[in-house]
């Protein structure tokens, strides 16, 4: 049964109320004190304390505080839904056709963007009930590939979008421009209207990406990325919202090319120094953001111990899994999802996720086992070249109920 009209109404009415109970308190403080008449102070009641101007002035203080806070803390912004591309059979291309056509085209053709893409698109308009003309920002990123007419072209001139939208093309980022892509969304949603929309595509191709030189490692991603692509839907309304974003930190270290000059994504075995350097130090930052309070204390006092007491104890590693509940890694190797787990000390429940995706799809997947709660916490962790690292910790609030379209015919082979 259908909740009527005012039973929806009472309901916002409710929600908004209690979000900003110290708003709607503080400001009719305010409206009281502005109010009182100078008599007031010889009320016997006021007359009491020994200070009636200044504990009226703190009062004032306090309610302006409040306002204040109330005011400038940043707005929520929700993952309403999001859809992956499902590849049929008939998307499979056998190792020697592929040589065989590759070598006798220089060029591809636009068309196998546009089924990864609108296919994605199609699907999360279908699931969010969303019309395409009341999207307000466009965000489109695809790491190596950078068209003209961009991708936000073809998707306005696609679905009609309206002529104002917001749109860009982000390239050249790596394997981390689909969080990258979230946070530039996340900040020009906080810049719109409570009303704004965004959608998010995130897609991969290597056809600009022709490497020449003979290092195995930067040949490696040409075996090892698929076809794929995502769409996500954002908005600051919780209304039908699946996740509420928590906090987001970036870290961008360093890059090089390989003895001959020649740039490309390297999957060599020190990969695994770089990874753990910019995790390192994009750990240190959002802890403080998401540990608990008893996480942070236990490593405040073993950090004054080992140095200002100079005792020969090992610096305490702060319990993550205190402050999330599930950690989605990159899925950019076997290697790099065996060294986060060894670092942090997960189990090997925690990296499955990671690992069933790569090993399915590669890095252009996500995981559906309906294992995530509503209040839980969901930890993502993307690398790409650069070195960057970047961490995006969500919150579930509505749980799916069914496995995702792209796991449904083969979420029963995995444990």
């Amino acid at each position: 049964m259908n909740p009527s009209p005012i039973h929806k109404c009472l309901k916002i009415v409710y929600t908004k109320t209690a979000d900003n109970f110290l708003l709607a308190l503080s400001i009719a403080s305010l409206l009281v004190m502005a109010k009182l008449k100078p008599d007031v102070f010889t009320h016997p009641v006021v007359q009491s304390f020994s200070h009636p101007r200044i504990l009226t002035t703190g009062l004032l203080f306090v309610a302006i505080s409040v306002i204040v806070y109330m005011l400038q803390r940043p707005c929520k912004v929700y993952l309403i839904d999001y859809a992956c591309f499902c590849p049929t059979h008939y998307n499979r291309v056998p190792y020697a056709m592929f040589v065989e056509h590759v070598r006798q085209i220089s060029f591809f053709s636009e068309g196998s963007a546009q089924l990864v893409v609108f296919s994605a698109i199609d699907d999360l308009l279908a699931k969010t009930n969303i019309a395409p003309v009341t999207i307000d920002i466009l965000v489109v990123n695809c790491s190596g590939f950078s068209p003209t007419p961009s991708f936000p072209d073809m998707i306005m001139n696609k679905y009609k979008m309206h002529s104002d939208i917001r749109s860009v093309h982000l390239s050249g980022m790596g394997c981390s421009a689909g969080l990258i892509s979230i946070e530039l969304a996340n900040n020009l949603l906080r810049a719109m209207p409570h009303s704004a929309r965004a959608l998010v595509v995130s897609t991969e191709t290597l056809s600009p990406n022709s490497y020449l030189g003979n290092e195995r490692a930067m040949l490696l991603p040409y075996c090892l990325f698929r076809m794929g692509g995502a769409g996500m839907l954002l908005s600051m309304s919780a209304t039908k919202a699946r996740f509420r974003l928590k906090c987001f930190v970036r870290t961008h270290t360093r890059a090089k090319e390989d003895d001959k000059g020649h740039t490309e994504v390297n999957l060599s075995m020190d990969l695994m120094v770089d990874a753990g350097a910019a995790l390192k130090a994009n750990i240190t930052t959002i802890a403080p953001l998401i540990l608990p309070a008893t996480e942070k204390l236990r490593f405040v006092l073993s950090f004054i111990s080992r140095n200002l007491f100079r005792m020969k104890t090992k610096l305490y590693v702060p319990n993550f899994l205190a402050a999330v509940e599930h950690i989605c890694i990159h899925a950019g190797g076997h290697a790099v999802i065996d060294e986060i787990q060894r670092g942090l000390g997960l189990s090997d429940e925690h990296v499955e996720p990671s690992k069933m995706t790569l090993h399915r799809f590669a890095p252009c997947g996500a995981e559906a086992k309906l294992r995530i709660h509503k209040g839980d916490r969901l930890w993502m962790i993307g690398f790409g070249s650069g070195f960057k690292c970047n961490i995006a910790v969500w919150e579930c609030i509505n749980p799916a109920h069914i496995e995702d379209g792209r796991w449904a015919s083969c979420i029963h082979r995995y444990p």
